[in-house]
């Protein structure tokens, strides 16, 4: 099966296909509707084959549709039809949490993906465990607004980094994972990684699509062998 995997984020939205090398990106921002975010990618995958796709999305998902609408984006993802407007059965995961599972290698890890906003997720024993930490209370405000890009661009990399370390220590103590995948594309600004921590990557959020589809296959299969 061709995959298209779909990585939606406040910046920018970035694609790529099974057997293709080279990802493709147009530019986001805070007027980005789910229409307009479909015809672009369509336009840009054009060349490409898939029979899937998987997407990534910045905000919670419910049964495999966003549950809220996106706070760094445009309106109308919640009840838009990305099947009808792929013409190809879609998997809608967490952006986050696909990052993660492209990062995962076993046992309970914790993923933070420092980006635009704050990504979290937990996975145990295989079990994504999609998180939305970000805007819980933190100090005076929340978890994104002292890790977030504005944060960065507000206070400097220097106060930045030092909430950054603060949070990632806050978060371990509370879920107590064996296992730390910083990502995001601020992550590279944290010098010296606390305990257990590890750098990950925005493109592991395309292995993570992939796996996606290989993980509902499995389930699939599973499901035949126990029917009577």
């Amino acid at each position: 099966m061709d995959v298209l995997v779909i990585d939606v984020g406040g910046t920018h939205v970035k694609i790529l296909a099974t057997g293709r090398a080279t990802e493709r990106k147009l530019a986001s921002g805070p007027k980005l509707t789910a229409a307009q975010m479909a015809a672009g990618v369509r336009a840009l995958a054009r060349g490409w084959k898939y029979d899937a796709v998987s997407i990534g999305y910045p905000g919670p998902v419910v049964r495999n549709r966003p549950a809220a609408e996106p706070h760094n984006l445009g309106a109308g993802w919640v009840d838009f039809d990305y099947e009808a407007a792929f013409r190809r059965p879609v998997r809608m995961i967490n952006d986050a949490a696909m990052q993660a599972l492209g990062s995962y290698e076993g046992g309970k890890m914790l993923f933070l993906g420092f980006g635009t906003g704050l990504g979290t997720t937990l996975i145990v024993d295989g079990v994504v465990v999609p998180m939305e930490l970000a805007h819980l209370p933190y100090r005076r405000a929340t978890f994104e607004d002292y890790v977030g890009e504005r944060a960065l661009a507000r206070m400097g990399e220097r106060k930045w980094r030092r909430h950054a370390l603060d949070v990632i220590e806050r978060l371990a103590a509370a879920l107590a994972p064996e296992d730390i995948v910083l990502g995001g594309g601020n992550a590279r600004l944290l010098r010296e990684l606390p305990p257990r921590c590890r750098l990950g990557g925005n493109a592991n959020a395309f292995p993570g699509g992939l796996r996606l589809w290989a993980r509902a296959a499995a389930r699939a299969r599973a499901a035949r062998g126990k029917r009577p």
